[in-house]
């Protein structure tokens, strides 16, 4: 950090002992939301269901949704928010306000970036859904303003949140696995169906039409950096992409809405499955696949830990399989490799269940995404209000994101290797634990 932002900093942190009275009723902690579409929707419906939330203000450039966020604010017996619209820019107004503490930013993704930048210099802590960001630029400048602002920039990451992902990562840290070797994942999710809306591209089709790499990449890597301590004792050195030819798209639009349609025959450019594969310092591979464009039964039922994506941790010691919800530790059947047989994942969740979801579990039922997203928020807020930093810091929110341009590189370049940039600037050598608020 800079030595304004460090000064800075050391005060927001300072003022943490102060945060919970003795009578235990939490602190109000007021936020403002910008972007109310389904995601942001179902962000508020969370945010006003913890304890000690305000939302003073929401922002959006559609007029409905705004009216049925403040019908949903009043509901919960709070003060009619402000309602800010009318354009793009009109989340400036709304960051010009000095009463709110923080910001949760659930807009289109060429918005998140500019608009954590503006209310980390606004004096607001960010929480910004994924990615943080769509350029290496982008990256950059979030890193530059936390550390000059002091204030944190919380990637909403909810998968690193999640049940067996916190399991997962109390086994990595007490070494139940052994030494890490190997992470997959893959964000694989048929969203075809929202590639239009009112007949004409949506704007997440309109990045399909023009990139090809993993668009979007966090919600498999943000857990397994954590399990491979990415940016807390290693870091990602490079990165190769390849992506398939791009089908998907263009037969869904007329297989449903006839060859004549106006996008039937576009161009688009992503590849309809985009395999990453990343090597880190030390040594630890992941492989990384982005999958939307094909054919795809939704799998949320609960049987998963992490829904909708494929997860597999490989240690020295053993395994664990998140998308199966199955595991593995050696030496419970005997060296003979025919004896192996996965175990049941039950006893080791009564063993290993991180705190968090002891002290939230109840709480974060009947959420969406199994309740990590409940979690996820939880310790956003629980951040602003004692004012400490984010267990997703500035770092993971620029690395994870970072992983989009450098796949479209690599993916231009022939598959070619990219070097991965160092946002924290050697930080990533001292080792440390990802730090919850407890």
């Amino acid at each position: 950090m800079t030595g304004i932002g460090r000064r800075r900093f050391m005060e927001i942190a300072g003022a943490g002992s102060l945060a919970v009275p003795l009578t235990g009723t939490p602190t109000p902690v007021r936020v403002g939301v910008i972007g109310i579409g389904r995601r942001g929707t179902g962000l508020l419906r969370i945010l006003l269901n913890i304890p000690g939330v305000q939302v003073p203000a929401v922002c959006d450039t559609n007029a409905d949704n705004l009216a049925a966020a403040a019908a949903s604010v009043e509901k919960k017996g709070q003060k009619p928010p402000e309602q800010y619209g009318g354009g793009p820019e009109a989340f400036r107004k709304l960051l010009a306000r000095d009463d709110l503490q923080a910001v949760v930013i659930a807009t289109p993704w060429e918005w998140h970036a500019p608009m954590a930048v503006a209310a980390m210099k606004a004096g607001k802590y960010a929480g910004v859904e994924v990615p943080a960001a769509v350029t290496l630029e982008e990256c950059w400048e979030l890193v530059s303003t936390s550390e000059e602002t002091g204030l944190p920039c919380m990637l909403l990451e909810n998968d690193c949140f999640g049940d067996g992902a916190l399991m997962a990562l109390n086994l990595v840290e007490q070494g139940v696995l052994g030494e890490i070797v190997h992470c997959e994942g893959g964000y694989q999710h048929d969203i075809r169906a929202g590639i239009l809306r009112a007949g004409q591209l949506s704007w997440r089709a309109r990045h399909a039409l023009k990139r090809n790499g993993d668009l979007y990449p966090t919600h498999p890597a943000g857990p397994m950096a954590w399990w491979s301590s990415i940016n807390r004792g290693d870091r990602f050195a490079y990165l190769t992409s390849t992506a398939s030819k791009s089908r998907g798209i263009n037969h869904y639009i007329k297989k449903y809405y006839g060859a004549d349609h106006p996008h039937a025959n576009a161009k688009f450019a992503l590849g309809d499955v985009v395999t990453t594969v990343l090597k880190s310092e030390n040594g630890v591979t992941m492989v990384i696949s982005h999958d939307t464009s094909l054919p795809r039964p939704y799998s949320d039922s609960g049987e998963t830990s992490i829904p909708l994506m494929v997860i597999r941790l490989q240690g020295t010691e053993g395994i664990f399989s998140g998308s199966l919800d199955r595991i593995y530790i050696e030496g419970r059947n005997g060296p003979n490799s025919k004896m192996h047989k996965w175990q049941d994942i039950q006893p080791y969740y009564q063993r290993y269940r991180h705190q968090l979801w002891k002290n939230l579990g109840a709480e974060a039922a009947g959420y969406e995404h199994g309740g990590e997203d409940y979690v996820c928020l939880s310790q956003f807020v629980e951040a602003v209000r004692r004012r400490k930093p984010t267990p997703v810091d500035v770092y993971d929110a620029a690395c994870w994101s970072a992983i989009s341009p450098l796949s479209e590189q690599s993916v231009a370049a022939r598959s070619a290797p990219v070097e991965f940039p160092d946002f924290t600037r050697g930080k990533w050598k001292t080792p440390r634990r990802v730090e919850f608020l407890l």
